[in-house]
């Protein structure tokens, strides 16, 4: 067994690795009793989960989101680039079969997220409140994402970069479900808890959307 060949096991075990470890996380989340709500019924829960998961989640419904815009969209092309590295991950046994075009854009698509992934560790080192609501787990979290996705670029271009990208994605993978990133799971969580308990209050939708 050649070195790439092993990188790869390895990606394979961090991937199934840290599917188990948020689905462990999710059935125990599942298992906590939520308390009562014992508000009265004055609008559909379920409009407000709609809603948190739609229109809710657009920058123009929160305020931290509206003031601080290029914020915003700097997390948003931090995210797809982490998409797009899970996703090339994925179809990296099939890289050379595919276009051209599509592997620079893939390479683009990733350096660009790294360099947003960078801005906001920098943030984090230098912005005063970020840096007071950090904790080591948050720096952590966000360089080695931001490292992976820059490998993961360089791998698409290069294939010499192979081995470096399938060993960062099995350390991504394999810590997902233990640190910061495991935030995936818990936003759909958090996202739903908001909506159900908004909705029932008929906060939300804002009555003028629901018109």
């Amino acid at each position: 067994m050649n070195m790439l060949m092993f990188s790869q096991f390895l990606a394979l075990a961090g991937l199934l690795a840290g599917v188990y470890g948020i689905y462990r996380r999710y059935a125990e989340t599942k298992r906590r009793a939520l308390p009562a709500d014992k508000s009265p019924l004055k609008g559909n829960p379920q409009h407000g989960v709609t809603y948190a998961f739609t229109l809710g989640m657009m920058p123009w419904a929160k305020e931290s989101t509206r003031l601080h815009m290029i914020a915003y969209l700097r997390g948003i092309g931090f995210h797809i680039g982490i998409f797009t590295a899970i996703g090339a991950l994925i179809v990296s046994p099939f890289w050379g079969f595919l276009p051209a075009v599509l592997n620079l854009s893939l390479t683009v698509v990733l350096g660009i997220g790294s360099l947003l992934g960078a801005a906001g560790g920098v943030m984090r080192l230098t912005e005063h409140n970020l840096r007071g609501l950090s904790i080591p787990d948050d720096h952590f979290a966000v360089w080695l994402v931001t490292v992976w996705m820059a490998v993961s670029a360089l791998a698409v271009w290069n294939e010499a970069f192979l081995v470096a990208f399938y060993i960062l994605s099995a350390i991504t993978l394999a810590y997902m479900p233990l640190g910061k990133i495991r935030h995936c799971l818990y936003f759909f969580f958090s996202r739903t808890f908001f909506g159900k308990f908004f909705g029932r209050r008929a906060v939300f939708p804002h009555p003028e959307t629901a018109k």
